[in-house]
């Protein structure tokens, strides 16, 4: 009865040092339910949120990008609205003959075509950033953060933009208070965008954050941990091979019994 009962330890050892090798290998302590059913639906629930952190993360940066090509047209735009602003300046000199003027305005012609083709061209992905007023709104993760596109086209030719005449000096004087309101427009819209891309960026460390702290809960709870595994798997060799050992022990004294009975 002893010789039997060494049998069921043996098993029980290889069971436990399969099991340890399957974790070394996989570099996971839960491999399936039977290990922790617990464990595995905890592990479970963390991935999931950690998958929504990394996807909030990247509509984040698509948002970053998206505000930062629209604030690159509208740097465009600024400077076309600062030299016109110097020309029409230049124009109401009344030292300038109206050829002179001419001239200057030529000039304007080609930045006033330069902004609207900048206005109506500038887009993300194919989304119009500049002539539409639109609503939008990122999602990151469970919750949002949105932001306002101006139809800066619509305010230009409110301001009538493209009437801008500074071949006489009259229309230089009156060029002035448009470019001025169309740069106080421009600008405050800039500094939205500014403010946009400051919060998204807030929020994707957030995220990051977020996640690390996820990312490392769930580690402890699924990972193996690769130092307790080899100390244990060592301890289960050894005791492996004492079961062995003692096996081959009874072996050998049942059959110096038998030897006895013949």
């Amino acid at each position: 009865m002893r010789i039997d009962g060494n049998a069921p330890n043996f098993v029980q050892q290889q069971d436990k040092t399969n099991n340890l090798l399957k974790q070394l290998a996989s570099a996971r302590r839960i491999n399936s339910a039977a290990d922790d059913a617990a464990g595995l639906q905890i592990s479970n629930r963390l991935t999931s949120q950690i998958e929504s952190f990394s996807r909030g993360i990247q509509n984040g940066q698509d948002g970053i990008s998206l505000l930062q090509s629209a604030e690159s047209g509208l740097a465009g735009v600024s400077d076309a609205f600062s030299r016109i602003r110097e020309l029409s300046i230049q124009a109401g000199n009344g030292a300038l003959t109206d050829r002179d003027r001419q001239a200057l305005q030529a000039e304007v012609s080609q930045l006033q075509e330069q902004v609207s083709t900048t206005v109506q061209n500038t887009n993300f992905a194919g989304v119009p950033l500049l002539n539409q007023d639109l609503d939008v709104n990122i999602q990151l993760g469970d919750q949002d953060e949105s932001f306002q596109l101006r139809d800066v086209a619509s305010e230009l030719t409110t301001q009538n933009f493209q009437s801008i005449d500074i071949s006489n000096q009259a229309g230089a004087q009156g060029a002035l208070g448009t470019i001025d309101n169309l740069q106080t427009f421009v600008n405050d819209i800039r500094a939205n965008f500014g403010a946009g891309q400051n919060r998204l960026d807030a929020a994707i460390r957030n995220l990051g954050n977020q996640g690390e702290s996820q990312a490392a809960a769930r580690s402890r709870i699924a990972d193996t941990d690769f130092a307790a595994a080899t100390a244990q798997r060592a301890a289960n060799d050894i005791l492996g091979q004492g079961s062995i050992a003692v096996q081959a022990q009874a072996n050998i004294q049942r059959a110096q019994v038998l030897s006895l009975l013949d």
